[in-house]
């Protein structure tokens, strides 16, 4: 799942850029500083069972993300239509969420349409179990991808919605998903270095279940206007700035395509174990994590424009070091450690950019566009080049195309947006 990869720490990004953005808006006297507290007994009612959901999805997400493509590729599918398979979730990611969104709307609850769709999503990734041709895993991934782009922005809506506007707590209910994540990547690798790959889709089919069982514990909450942010980075809707984030996000979604489709594989062919792909898998969201609980203060201090500038300057090394230094494993550990910059800081920073801009009603669209122009149609086209590239030209070069697209969002961020 290549590009629900990229998604998998949205919420906890912007979190943390909530926060940066809300301290400085209450130096400059635009927010209140007095805000309502909530009760323990009534955080509690809710936060164990959405830290439970996000546990128990993000754990799904580190299985199916680390070892799907060796999956695919140990039941004989070639490297162009394991680009082709797993580019059908940046394109689910255009199209379904808007229907997801607006079934919520008009049922007028968020957690019952989870709950259908997590159960949807169980029963149609449970296809994989009868079929291992390309036609009929194409079948199976465009159902499931289909259902399982519902979830994640709903309940990042409910978890919201109850906290009000404690969004400091956040944190403590989100970060349970990065542990998920974590420990099913470390699990699941050490459990494949002993069982058969074909294991993988029952492992798979076990967490979506437990998922599903704790959708039953989501409960709806109700949901406050907020404040109009005053002004914003870039001025008017769709200016010359906001078009230039939009193509520098696309280029780095493209750019990062590579690595979440194929960086398994290119390990294991170059003799690492399957547990030390899960090892390196679980670095580079631990970059995440720090660099997570680091951005509030680095955005106090340095602009958005500088820390994207910086993110896609390291992604242009970090590629090239993947492509052409795999064997070497300080450079793939370093490789892996950049995971912080090249995702979790560029993709806070543009998260910020949104939600300094947009009212808080607005943020829907806002993110709904920034999602579909970067993980959708950035993650759509990279997932197809490196398919291709994969299968024509080697790791190497499909690396090297990568980097290309960093330099590329890398000017973008240089020349279209200003300081500040």
């Amino acid at each position: 799942m290549s590009c629900t990869r990229c998604c998998a720490n949205i919420g906890f990004l912007e979190f943390l850029s909530v926060r940066a953005l809300s301290v400085r808006a209450l130096h400059k006297g635009a927010l209140s500083p007095s805000l309502p507290s909530l009760s323990a007994c009534v955080l509690n009612a809710f936060f164990w069972p959405l830290s439970a959901w996000y546990f128990c999805y993000f754990a799904f997400l580190g299985a199916f993300n680390t070892y799907f493509g060796l999956y695919l590729k140990s039941i004989g599918i070639s490297a162009w239509h394991i680009g082709v398979l797993l580019s059908l979730f940046p394109v689910m990611r255009m199209v379904a969420p808007n229907f997801w969104g607006w079934l919520a709307d008009r049922w007028g609850t968020k957690a019952l349409v989870v709950k259908c769709a997590t159960g949807a999503t169980l029963v149609a990734f449970a296809g994989a179990l009868w079929t291992s041709d390309f036609w009929g895993i194409f079948v199976v991934i465009t159902v499931f991808a289909f259902f399982g782009s519902a979830s994640l922005p709903l309940v990042e809506a409910l978890t919201l919605a109850h906290l009000q506007h404690r969004v400091e707590r956040y944190g403590r209910i989100r970060l349970w998903g990065s542990i998920g994540f974590i420990l099913a990547v470390q699990g699941v690798g050490l459990l494949l270095d002993w069982i058969a790959l074909s294991s993988l889709v029952w492992i798979c089919l076990a967490i979506l279940g437990a998922t599903l069982i704790s959708s039953f514990r989501l409960t709806e909450a109700p949901i406050l206007s907020g404040h109009v942010p005053a002004g914003g980075l870039t001025g008017g809707f769709l200016n010359r700035g906001m078009l230039a984030l939009l193509a520098a996000c696309f280029m780095m979604s493209a750019a990062h395509s590579p690595l979440y489709v194929f960086y398994s594989i290119h390990l294991v062919d170059h003799g690492y174990t399957k547990s030390a792909v899960g090892a390196l898998w679980a670095l580079g969201v631990v970059a995440e994590i720090l660099v997570f609980l680091w951005m509030p203060r680095l955005m106090r201090r340095v602009s958005v424009r500088m820390i994207l500038a910086v993110s896609f300057a390291i992604a242009v090394i970090r590629f090239l070091l993947i492509g052409w230094a795999i064997d070497f494993l300080l450079a793939t550990v370093m490789a892996q450690v950049m995971h912080g910059a090249t995702f979790g800081a560029s993709h806070a920073a543009a998260v910020a950019a949104l939600n300094h801009w947009y009212p808080d009603r607005q943020q829907a669209r806002a993110q709904a566009l920034y999602s579909s122009a970067s993980f959708g149609a950035g993650g759509l086209v990279g997932g197809l080049f490196s398919g291709y590239a994969w299968g024509a030209l080697g790791a190497g070069p499909t690396y090297t195309i990568a980097s290309l697209f960093a330099l590329g969002g890398l000017i973008l961020v240089l020349r279209g947006l200003r300081s500040g």
